[in-house]
């Protein structure tokens, strides 16, 4: 079971200096948000990316503020197409989504939210080697991912993490599984029966949705969201 639905919210464009680039984001913010969840994807859609959407939006109407964005630039994002060096630098990537969530707790209306990760493929591993060095990110989800490319920051991730893996993506959920043996921290491997690395058969992203929204809300939500939603976590068919 997932929370009420809530009003439709806009997204507002954001840009974002990160180092010495300007990244593009877009906020969502809806009432009285339970927290924020940052969306990192490396390469090949990254905030256009209709899945990514799709589960922020679902994640909206669950009560929590959303910010997806690209964490490379533009002509990074052409160079990657062509050479998947920029997109499999998860180290990079990492700095500058550590400079994402320093410009959230500048702003006054995200300082005092509680933070999530969602690192949907090659997004996974900096979302993870940024929570291994902040101690205000309160949980991470992986979508699709490759943690192992984390390296030695695994084990040094304190947060509660999901893995989320299509069941028909071999070779990615036994690299997934490595990953797993290495993290000393909460986490659990969420696999989605049948599905493929895109989550692209029928009701593979629902499920992606439900079971990231309800892990976001078990870990990371404020104590009075909690209150209203006590749902524990048991994936099904975990």
């Amino acid at each position: 079971m997932r929370g009420s639905p809530g009003h439709p919210v806009d997204p507002t464009s954001v840009t974002l200096k990160a180092g010495q680039v300007a990244l593009a984001g877009e906020l969502t913010v809806p009432p009285n948000a339970g927290g924020i969840i940052v969306f990192a994807h490396g390469s090949g859609s990254g905030r256009a990316s209709p899945r990514n959407r799709a589960v922020a939006e679902a994640l909206v109407k669950d009560g929590f503020a959303t910010l997806l964005l690209d964490l490379l630039t533009r002509d990074e994002e052409i160079a990657a197409r062509h050479t998947r060096h920029a997109s499999f630098d998860p180290r990079l990537l990492a700095e500058r989504l550590i400079g994402v969530l320093a410009w959230v707790d500048r702003r006054d209306q995200l300082a005092m939210m509680s933070v999530g990760l969602f690192g949907a493929s090659t997004g996974a591993a900096p979302a993870l080697i940024a929570a291994a060095n902040l101690r205000d990110v309160g949980a991470v989800v992986s979508r699709g991912g490759r943690p192992d490319l984390a390296g030695d920051a695994l084990p040094r991730v304190r947060c509660p993490t999901l893995l989320i893996v299509g069941g028909a993506d071999v070779e990615v959920m036994e690299l997934n599984r490595r990953a797993m043996q290495q993290m000393t921290a909460t986490t659990a491997m969420h696999i989605v029966s049948n599905a493929g690395h895109l989550f692209q058969e029928p009701g593979a992203l629902g499920e992606v949705i439900d079971v990231a929204s309800l892990w976001f809300r078990t870990h990371l939500a404020s104590t009075r969201w909690r209150a209203q939603h006590r749902e524990p976590w048991d994936p099904p068919d975990a």
